[in-house]
């Protein structure tokens, strides 16, 4: 006869517990997406009881918001780093927004917009995506008004265009999971449309 027994999970201090649980979330997340992220599903893959993932993630829905948080962040950090490279405001504008439709990018793309739905009823989750629109905004935006202030662009609001382009690209990326269109036309479009709005030289 046999009989299936949960293997014992070895001991870690705390700090390396809660490490390895949030490790475990963000790669579930990055796997299946957002919505994966359950208590049986990181104690599974973790290889520890339910109960153990309870103790060090007592609220699902902060353990969900800091994941996002985790995985967005990063995104941010790589992207800016990346176009900081550029030797214009314009040549970094485009950089990224050819970096943010790179089809490599789609399990990102996947926790954003499953953020944008489970937030409606995770309170945590809806905060931490708030404040990662602003964080994008702001870094969007930064970069208009130093291409506005060496006058490669013509503007006076750059918030508003920072806000449109974002809402651009979110959306054409949310369409993107359904496989329409192609990323090289999406990435061109959306750099026609910000010439447009930011003209200059």
């Amino acid at each position: 006869m046999s009989t299936n027994v949960r293997k014992r999970a070895e001991r870690k201090a705390p700090a390396e517990r809660a490490a390895q649980i949030a490790e475990t979330a963000r790669e579930i997340a990055l796997d299946q997406g957002l919505g994966a992220v359950t208590l049986r599903a990181v104690a599974a893959r973790a290889g520890v009881t339910p109960a153990l993932v309870a103790h060090y993630a007592p609220s699902m829905d902060e353990l969900v918001a800091d994941t996002f948080t985790t995985i967005v962040q990063t995104e941010l950090d790589e992207v800016v780093d990346l176009v900081a490279g550029e030797p214009t405001a314009r040549a970094r504008l485009q950089r990224l927004v050819e970096t943010l439709f790179d089809e490599g990018r789609v399990d990102v793309t996947v926790v954003w917009v499953e953020s944008w739905t489970l937030g409606r009823r995770n309170d945590p989750l809806a905060e931490a995506v708030r404040a990662a629109m602003d964080a994008w905004q702001q870094a969007v935006e930064q970069i208009i008004v130093a291409g506005t202030a060496a006058g490669e662009f013509t503007t006076d609001d750059p918030a508003a265009v920072a806000w449109q382009l974002i809402g651009m690209i979110d959306g054409l990326n949310a369409q993107a999971l359904l496989r329409w269109g192609r990323p090289a036309e999406r990435s061109s479009l959306t750099v026609r449309a910000v010439e447009a709005m930011l003209g200059g030289r």
